[in-house]
């Protein structure tokens, strides 16, 4: 009964406190985001009440239109992390360049020790239509010694996350983070103006029989991923066929039911993404370190997601990842057909 009563900060602390070279820091700036992602949350529950859905009339660096509320969740979680005081640099989806952040305190040059990267509205297509969208971020350390933080701090390779979540904002508005000793997800009341603990040490299922993608890219696909997903949608008792399609159109949407109730979201690399879609940093990172500490796996369809290391602070993937079983049967698949 007292963990449903357990906020995300005391939780956080709670957490650290385990650390012993932990000095407060950390749980201060995951406090910083969850601030921010309470008043995003605000702001999209009355969306369509006010003038703020639309797109602005401009472009972001992926060369897509920018909604308005893409806009302003990137404004308040960049304020939000340079004012701070324990980040050196942000880095957007919505941003070309990362945005280095001068120390706040002077005589504590590594106050502002940590890198955050964030997508401050996954699957903002979808909210003229009121489904499910969210925010995905993650935390590193720095690797320069003082100052602004530096492009070689913003892109290293996701297995030096010290901790990463999302946001999904839906009928409720729901965080889900880890800071690498499991994954734990919170609920915001609405009356108490705080996120309550509400999934404590999620696990994904080792296996499931739900499967995420966009099957009208099928045409596109290479013959392994057309083979997998052919197999998928077969009858077989024995193994537990066919599997059951459940795609939103909102990554955190559909990642974030199948870490419930287990599943594996795929996006692959097709004949107009070749690359991969997804962005590496900003989506297919955290997501991998929160799906890893609930037990499932990430994969671009040959290689553990967390072991790549970044060239550009914008870089694509494709992406594999949930229930373990299944991530490791797509890449069976793909090592033998392509």
């Amino acid at each position: 009964m007292v963990n449903k009563f357990k906020t995300l900060y005391r939780h956080i602390i709670e957490e650290e406190r385990k650390i012993p070279e932990a000095t407060g820091q950390l749980s201060d700036l995951l406090s910083d985001i969850a601030l921010a992602c309470k008043v995003i949350s605000l702001e999209v529950n009355r969306a369509g009440l006010i003038d703020i859905l639309g797109f602005t009339g401009q472009t972001n660096i992926q060369g897509e239109e920018v909604k308005k509320l893409d806009k302003y969740a990137n404004e308040i979680l960049t304020h939000v992390m340079k004012t701070s005081g324990h980040t050196c640099a942000v880095c957007s989806e919505e941003e070309e360049f990362f945005i280095p952040v001068e120390p706040l305190y002077e005589a504590k040059v590594l106050e502002n020790k940590y890198i955050c990267h964030f997508d401050p509205l996954d699957g903002s297509s979808n909210i003229d239509a009121n489904i499910a969208i969210g925010t995905i971020f993650s935390i590193y350390k720095r690797k320069s010694l003082k100052g602004p933080g530096t492009l070689e701090d913003c892109i290293q390779p996701g297995i030096n996350q010290v901790a990463a979540g999302y946001v999904v904002y839906g009928s409720s508005t729901v965080l889900v983070y880890t800071a690498g000793k499991g994954v734990h997800g919170f609920t915001l009341d609405p009356s108490a103006g705080e996120f309550l603990l509400s999934y404590e040490n999620m696990q994904i299922p080792r296996k499931s029989k739900t499967y995420s993608v966009n099957e009208g890219n099928y045409n596109k696909w290479s013959k392994g991923m057309q083979k997998f997903i052919d197999y998928l949608k077969e009858k077989d008792d024995t193994t537990g066929r066919p599997y059951t399609s459940r795609y939103v159109g909102s990554l955190v949407a559909d990642f974030h039911r199948n870490l419930l109730y287990g599943g594996i979201f795929m996006y692959p690399a097709d004949a107009k993404n070749p690359k991969g879609k997804l962005r590496l940093l900003y989506e297919a990172n955290p997501l991998s370190f929160i799906i890893e500490q609930a037990g499932g796996k990430a994969s671009d369809g040959k290689n553990r997601i967390l072991d790549i290391v970044p060239d550009t602070l914008h870089q694509r993937t494709p992406l594999f990842i949930g229930s373990y079983d299944d991530v490791s049967l797509a890449e069976k698949f793909l090592s033998e057909y392509d």
